[in-house]
């Protein structure tokens, strides 16, 4: 099938397009390069370097004529939308509705769209937290993850458009970036690879799902091949705190660096797991690899990188 990744040379994007590739589709990415790296790029797929906002997605519609759209391109910083929510807004809702459109003019049969499992259940009294919950973002990036998740369910109703809206927990791996100030395991990794304390903001008691990119491609591969259509949370069910993260870290480094805390910020939630049987139920997916894992297999990445 031919195949489109919006934000294919990001971190899950990347990884999602290589394995979409591997199984032997045609691939097409759509990546403006601000966040997403052009080494990240699989050669195999064809390229084009484009904001979603822009007019010109039409013409790569046009040519391409994807059967299945992955919407992963966004603005994906929850602490960059609580100071700049218009510009939050601007790429995660209208560059989503601008997909969106090309999707139904162009009858893409599928929409498999990146949401957020933490963000957009503001801090839910039911852990762990479960589809029905209802959504109380706290953050303008999840109030624009739910806007675009209500798009869907009129785009399907409106027009047919099947999507599937993962909402993902706390996502890490290898490639993703550990410069920026989303990604807490990449920037602790990278902390204990320049041998220095990592950052804790807070008291280190929040928690978070803490899912490897390579189950969450998975589950973006197997919500495509459903015919199943609705909102389905990604984790893995346990809540994992930022404190032993961090120790779960030194210990895999062999550290003794111990981290600094510094004040709390801004639009951080205080516990945060998901309940993910449903995806299970319905198109047959959990995940596979547990933190230890996945936490040595990213470290083995960034030692990799120096």
């Amino acid at each position: 099938m031919k195949l489109l990744v919006t934000g294919g040379a990001g971190f899950i994007g990347s990884h999602l397009a290589d394995t979409l590739l591997a199984k032997g589709h045609s691939v097409v990415i759509i990546d403006n390069l601000s966040t997403g790296k052009q080494k990240n790029l699989n050669p195999k797929a064809r390229f084009y370097r484009m904001d979603i906002r822009s007019p010109r997605l039409l013409g790569v519609f046009q040519k391409e004529k994807p059967r299945i759209a992955f919407h992963f391109a966004a603005q994906a910083d929850v602490r960059k939308s609580v100071r700049s929510p218009q510009e939050d807004a601007d790429v995660n809702i209208l560059g989503s509705l601008n997909v969106l459109e090309q999707c139904r003019k162009h009858r893409t049969q599928k929409v498999i769209f990146a949401s957020t499992g933490g963000a957009i259940y503001g801090n839910p009294f039911q852990l762990p937290t479960p589809e029905t919950f209802p959504p109380e973002p706290i953050s303008p990036y999840g109030v624009a993850k739910l806007t675009v998740e209500h798009y869907l369910q009129s785009y399907l109703h409106l027009h047919g458009l099947s999507f599937a809206a993962l909402r993902f927990g706390n996502v890490y791996g290898p490639r993703q970036d550990p410069t920026g100030e989303a990604g807490v395991v990449a920037i602790f990794a990278k902390a204990f690879t320049e041998i220095k304390r990592p950052v804790i903001y807070g008291s280190g008691r929040q928690t978070r799902d803490f899912v490897f990119v390579e189950d969450v491609v998975r589950s973006a591969f197997l919500a495509a091949k459903s015919r199943a259509s609705g909102i389905f949370n990604i984790g893995t069910g346990k809540e994992t705190s930022v404190r032993f993260l961090a120790e779960e870290l030194s210990r895999i480094y062999g550290s003794g660096l111990k981290p600094r805390f510094a004040p709390l910020r801004e639009g951080e939630l205080e516990r945060s797991f998901l309940d993910c049987r449903k995806a299970k139920r319905i198109f047959g997916w959990e995940p596979k690899v547990s933190l230890t894992e996945g936490l040595t297999r990213t470290v083995r990445w960034v030692d990799g990188r120096k």
